[in-house]
């Protein structure tokens, strides 16, 4: 048995993990800290768990009283990691940051991205991107895992086959990315209430979104290129939707080709992936909802000479929580879709 402890557990993405590790054979939660809701039942604050979790409250972190678990997964606002990771890192086994805390290679890429310095840098390198379709090697002999953002495994995805292939050229690529509410957190802010959503759709984060440096990490390293030979624009958008990310991705094509020869290289790299579907038709936030599944597909416009690459995913999912576990059963040595869900809810 897995044992598990989640820091910060009160928030959309540790209320997941919750969900999920309720239904994972293998998997015992002995903790969750969450210090806004500490000595809430966690069955108050989230009622849809209150069958698995009747008697757990959420705690306040310390590491004196945190347990000595498997794996601990921080489900913590940005910055909020660094600060723990140090100590927390020899009282485990496994760390596993949903944050993008230890996403980025480049310390120096975090003032300019997410406006503050790295406190602690010299672990960036010990954490490996937590993306398995990509990076399965690597994570298979990790101690911690860094999960990637939502955004970047929605456009990732479909992108990283041509990159890798050379079909695509690694410039100029944009990502036009929409996503549910849920996305931006469980704290009430202005902009993601029920009236300021409700039949509005926007566009924010312009030119200077954090989640573009990780993208760009992500696509060169899959495709052996060295830092910043990928450029990407991109664009999140807010849809007022709970779940799902659907992403619209643009990159010139390096050579002749054709829709059948996209979706064949789509085919070849992710045919024996049990979480990503290939898809002939247009992918929908609809059909991954509540699933660890990624649907992509790609068309080639002969006029413009473009590539058009489509992702969708449940965000909270294979965006988040679902990905986390898939990360710790390929840690464990379970088959990496041990009580992970393969099918979305419908209607």
């Amino acid at each position: 048995m897995i044992t598990v402890g989640i820091i910060g557990a009160s928030g959309y993405a540790g209320a997941e993990l919750l969900r999920l590790c309720a239904g994972h054979p293998e998997v015992s939660v002995a903790c969750v800290t969450g210090d806004t809701q500490a000595g809430t039942l966690v069955r108050d604050t989230y009622p849809n768990l209150a069958a698995a979790y009747g008697d757990l409250a959420f705690e306040s972190y310390q590491l004196s009283t945190f347990p000595s678990v498997d794996v601990a997964f921080l489900c913590l606002p940005h910055g909020a990691s660094q600060a723990i990771v140090p100590a927390l890192r020899n009282h485990v086994r496994w760390v596993v940051d949903v944050a993008a805390d230890f996403r980025l290679h480049d310390a120096g890429l975090y003032p300019l991205w997410y406006g503050e310095t790295h406190s602690a840098p010299e672990l960036l390198p010990e954490f490996i991107y937590g993306l398995p379709e990509l990076f399965r090697d690597a994570i298979s002999d990790a101690t911690a895992i860094a999960v990637p953002g939502c955004y970047p495994t929605s456009a990732i995805l479909p992108l990283a086959p041509f990159l890798s292939a050379g079909l695509v050229e690694p410039t100029g690529l944009i990502v036009d990315a929409a996503s549910g509410v849920s996305g931006a957190g469980r704290p009430a802010k202005a902009t993601t209430t029920f009236c300021a959503v409700d039949e509005d759709f926007t566009a924010y984060g312009l030119l200077n979104h954090r989640h573009t440096p990780e993208i760009e990490q992500a696509l060169s390293d899959v495709s052996g290129m060295k830092s910043g030979s990928v450029q990407v624009l991109f664009t999140p958008h807010l849809a007022p939707m709970n779940r799902g990310i659907l992403a619209t991705c643009y990159g010139r094509a390096s050579a002749p080709t054709s829709t059948a020869e996209l979706l064949a290289c789509l085919h070849d790299t992710y045919d024996d992936e049990p979480f990503v579907v290939v898809t002939d038709g247009s992918p929908s936030t609809k059909a991954a909802l509540g699933s660890n599944v990624a649907h992509v597909t790609a068309r080639f416009d002969e006029r413009t000479g473009m590539v058009l690459a489509i992702g969708a995913i449940d965000n909270l999912v294979k965006g988040t929580a679902g990905q986390a576990l898939q990360c710790v059963n390929i840690l464990a040595g379970l088959p990496e879709t041990t009580g992970l869900p393969i099918t979305g809810v419908y209607p």
